[in-house]
């Protein structure tokens, strides 16, 4: 009995300090995870999905990124090519990793209670579908050789997973909102946008204009709000020029239910407090924009 009283006891003292550390997932991974935003629960209404883009924290590791995405409140990730997974796994996210990696991987997403829906910017081959296929992956973003998609549009339906068109600024592959259309014509539903509103602004696009062209063929984002037209910087969600309230305001026009990724590029070592404010500001915003449709 005494040696049983003195474990219980040692177990509480030892939970307190992961809780008081910001520690969950006591009994595997331990994912830090000290609040600093509450999440997303009225776009959640909405069907809009916050979370992350990795890339977001690519000076630090999957484990790292999905931590913070954690700290944020948000349940869902989209992950990149190439980042390394942990100090202790020394391999790059991506279909390159082990059985043994991928279950670690999968473990520490289940312990900070976070989804890995997308993944991108990358391949959309058969080996990538296998991938997301494994990792429960929804979307591939890509920007794939325009001589692809007859392939592509068998894979989708074969793997009942999308490919979304990534727009890099021009003049990269689908800078222009009317060649993903021109790629999606006559194509599978699961062929769309991923619409990456920082990039068109630097293509010197209007991002509420460009969401009008790709109406029914939206299928994620890259939100973004920069500071200037035509190049800048990323800041926090509502303060730059991209019009924040009139692109959420025409997607829920639209009906788009989709994973918001942020990527946010900027303040790079320490871009955690501005994407929280990004986060309250979505999701303030959703709510106003819900009970203004009632």
């Amino acid at each position: 009995m005494k040696k049983s009283v003195q474990r219980r006891d040692f177990l509480k003292t030892a939970a307190a300090v992961a809780a008081g550390a910001g520690l969950t997932g006591f009994a595997g991974v331990r994912c830090w995870a000290a609040p600093v935003a509450n999440g997303a629960p009225n776009a959640e209404k909405l069907g809009w999905r916050l979370g992350c883009q990795a890339y977001s924290f690519n000076r630090f590791t999957f484990f790292e990124a999905v931590d913070k995405n954690a700290s944020l409140g948000l349940k869902v990730i989209e992950a990149y090519p190439g980042q390394k997974i942990s100090k202790d796994i020394n391999a790059g996210m991506g279909g390159g990793l082990s059985a043994d990696q991928r279950k670690e991987v999968k473990k520490k997403l289940a312990d900070c209670g976070v989804k890995l829906v997308n993944f991108g910017v990358g391949g959309c081959g058969k080996g990538d579908f296998e991938f997301a296929k494994d990792m429960g992956i929804e979307t591939l973003v890509s920007e794939p050789d325009f001589k692809e998609f007859d392939e592509i549009n068998k894979l989708v339906e074969e793997y009942g997973i999308n490919v979304a068109l990534h727009n890099h600024p021009k003049a990269s592959r689908y800078w222009n909102p009317d060649t993903v259309l021109e790629q999606c014509k006559g194509r599978s539903k699961r062929i769309g946008a991923c619409a990456d509103t920082g990039h068109w602004m630097r293509s010197g696009l209007i991002p509420v204009e460009c969401l009008k062209k790709l109406e029914g063929r939206i299928i994620s984002f890259h939100l973004k709000d920069l500071n200037q037209m035509g190049g800048g910087h990323d800041v926090p969600w509502g303060t730059g020029k991209a019009d924040m309230k009139a692109i959420l305001t025409e997607i829920l026009r639209q009906g788009v239910k989709a994973v918001f990724s942020i990527e946010y590029e900027h303040n790079w070592d320490n871009s955690v407090p501005e994407i929280a404010q990004c986060v309250e500001y979505f999701d303030k915003t959703a709510a106003e924009l819900a009970a203004k449709k009632k």
